[in-house]
């Protein structure tokens, strides 16, 4: 006979991660997996929204755990769950995690597609030379030993051997090392290296880290903490050479998907803040311990270190409560560079490491932002250069060596699969790439982890263990365009309903019509939602350009850099066709990869380099979006593809793009799309009539 159900401190199993762990009764499920660490994917923040978060209950008597689970262990779907499962569907025995409360004990499956931690994640640094200047400098000296004519300390003696030596005057010391330096010094026989700290426009140079004998091995961080993906990059100070790369997955993203739904959840949460700080500072520590493994480096040798990351990240890991940061006047609680131990957040890597974050920008535009404006130096420059960094909350920069605008656009999770009705963060078994053959309408595709395209042979072979599982952001990208440059989708972004006649691809969906990317299971469609989601997005992105291409009194760009892990998959000439980005030549559309972690390498390598962007970012004009009043306007135009009233003509010049046609919502074609009238030409018709 099966035990009773434990109705009053619930035992709860997640598999296939095996943790487990008690709750009372009436704990969501979702709540359950953050305590737990257990990833699952929330893009909504809990609202029931989003449809990321699904899991299965498991029922049975599973008698090795001693858990008797039954759908009668969890509670009855909610109103908002039922109206998900109304309007977007509900696989049977689904689950939303975010609504469904723990009554008794449960084995809980998390299924594949909820999983986030088995993304794709571009780690490696860049072969950059970059000029050494460390704020750390490894000094040997050998020191006098005592004599009772000379009655001087030990410390003393080291201090004039290391003027007399080094010509450093007025040393500080770290306390710490006081106690150590008589041991030190007999230990080596008198002699030492002193490691000592000293920033660019300081007077002040300080013994942080002191060894016995020769030290000839020195190491620094350089650390970009992204809202998805957190790099790391183990230098050596003497060399500059990188010895170790590595990257995970931000563990905040069990608290919510954007930015915006963790502010909201520190808001909520008493120890909303704590959980996140902890959270992101665990997983840095763990990438240490990575980067340690793999570059045979002791935690003891690493004596500085440098992180950026946006204005959220940059709080949360310095202990800091973001809540400022979700509404207007979006005030930072620290703008500039911080400069502080290594310690002081519970880093632990030489007692008396050093720890360097870049300023932030803005608001929304933070340390990452600075640090790819200084990984491409856009004020080096004449040519009149676009940085964009694509992500939930995409980071813009504009501007040449007169002058530097930046801004941030709301974009959304959209580019990351979520909101997408197959969508799903880069991991192998995700479509990466499409292509749609214009006179029949058949698609082809390549997915992440398979060299070969869906049409070729082998590739159902070749993709055997992972399956095809849905479609992430470089995919979306290109598919949207591709249904726009075969005429499946007009400018307007209405899929071409009378196309079903020609294509059994093009199905209907209630009012509107998708196209079916993928037969099969899962079945792969694109929706009229998903266009519009990617529509909205891209939209955000461009009128946020736009706005500061008219600060800068220009109607073009001379060279498009995207930034960040997501733009080095993208393929500039789908992202001009989608209208992610204005017009430009599109050999000078590239990707820079993770610059914002190549410009926290600069900053570590070169104190000058830290110099350079604090006072850059000093110069730098912030526009604030929101408060722009023709953020709306370009914001509507840039809806259609690639721009309602942008030319488009170096983009022309290397693609066929299709005529113009309007498109009702079902699907209906019509008549070429007018120009838009702008304001002043609406207000002369009416001063005519």
């Amino acid at each position: 006979m099966n035990p009773p159900p434990n109705i009053t401190d619930p035992l709860v199993l997640f598999m296939p991660s095996g943790k487990r762990g008690r709750f009372p009764v009436g704990t969501p499920v979702l709540d359950a997996a953050r305590q737990l660490g257990v990833y699952v994917e929330s893009v909504c923040g809990g609202r029931a929204t989003c449809g990321r978060c699904q899991i299965e209950v498991q029922e049975g008597n599973f008698a090795k755990h001693k858990i008797v689970s039954s759908n009668d262990h969890i509670s009855p779907k909610g109103a908002k769950e039922e109206r998900y499962e109304r309007v977007r569907g509900l696989p049977e025995r689904r689950r939303l995690s975010c609504s469904a409360q723990i009554l008794g004990d449960l084995v809980i499956d998390v299924p594949q597609d909820t999983v986030i931690n088995a993304q794709t994640i571009r780690k490696d640094a860049d072969t950059r030379v970059i000029a050494r200047d460390t704020a750390i400098r490894m000094c040997y000296v050998e020191i006098e030993e005592p004599d009772m004519h000379k009655p001087l300390g030990d410390l003393d003696r080291l201090k004039i051997a290391l003027m007399k030596d080094w010509g450093l005057k007025n040393l500080e010391f770290d306390f710490y090392l006081l106690p150590q330096v008589q041991g030190i010094l007999r230990k080596g026989n008198w002699t030492a290296t002193a490691a000592i700290h000293k920033d660019a426009d300081s007077d002040i140079a300080r013994v942080i880290a002191l060894w016995p004998g020769l030290k000839n091995e020195a190491y620094g961080l350089a650390c970009d903490i992204g809202s998805t993906t957190i790099a790391m990059h183990l230098v050596s100070l003497l060399s500059g050479r990188v010895a170790a790369s590595s990257g995970t997955s931000n563990p905040q993203i069990r608290f919510g998907e954007d930015l915006m739904s963790r502010v909201s959840y520190v808001m909520m949460n008493p120890d909303g803040r704590e959980g996140m700080t902890v959270a992101v500072r665990e997983a840095v520590s763990g990438l240490v311990d990575k980067v340690c493994a793999e570059g045979n480096v002791q935690r003891a040798d690493i004596l500085d270190s440098v992180f950026v990351g946006n204005p959220i990240m940059h709080h949360l890991f310095l202990g800091i409560d973001p809540t400022e940061l979700g509404g207007a006047p979006f005030a930072l609680a620290v703008s500039g560079a911080v400069r502080i131990k290594a310690s002081d957040i519970g880093l632990k890597l030489n007692q008396g490491a050093r720890l360097y974050m870049l300023p932030c920008i803005a608001g929304h535009v933070g340390a990452d932002a600075a640090a790819v404006t200084l990984s491409e130096g856009p004020h080096r420059q004449d040519e009149m250069m676009l940085i964009v960094d694509v992500g939930t909350n995409a980071e813009i920069v504009l501007g040449n060596r007169t002058r530097v605008v930046a801004a941030s656009s709301p974009t959304g999770p959209a580019f990351e699969g979520a909101e997408i009705s197959g969508g799903q963060r880069a991991a192998p078994g995700a479509i990466e790439r499409v292509r749609i053959d214009p006179d029949t309408l058949e698609p082809r595709y390549r997915v992440i982890g398979s060299e070969l395209w869906s049409d070729q042979p082998g590739f159902a072979e070749s993709v055997q263990a992972t399956g095809v599982t849905g479609i992430c952001g470089s995919g979306i990208i290109e598919v949207i365009a591709e249904m726009y440059l075969s005429g499946i989708i007009s400018e307007d972004g209405v899929v071409d309903g009378s196309l079903s006649m020609r294509s059994p691809r093009i199905v209907p969906n209630g009012r509107t019509f998708s196209y079916v990317l993928k037969e099969g299971e899962p079945k792969i469609t694109i929706t009229q939602n998903d266009v519009r989601a990617i529509q909205l997005a891209k939209a955000a992105l461009y009128a946020g350009t736009k706005l500061l291409m008219e600060k800068q009194h220009t109607e073009h760009v001379d060279r498009i850099h995207f930034a960040g892990a997501f733009g080095s998959f993208i393929d500039p000439k789908y992202a001009m066709v989608l209208g992610l980005i204005p017009d430009c030549d599109l050999d000078k559309v590239s990707a820079v990869g993770n610059a914002a972690g190549a410009g926290a390498r600069m900053a570590l390598l070169n104190r000058g380099y830290r110099r350079e962007i604090e006072e850059t970012v000093s110069r730098i004009e912030k526009i604030e979006t929101a408060l722009e009043p023709k953020f709306q306007e370009h914001f509507v135009y840039a809806m259609a593809l690639p721009n309602k009233v942008d030319p488009f003509p170096k983009l022309a010049a290397a693609v066929k793009l299709p005529p113009r046609k309007a498109m009702s919502e079902d699907g209906a074609a019509g008549d070429a799309v007018p120009r838009r009238r702008s304001r002043e030409e609406r207000a002369a018709r009416r001063g005519r009539g």
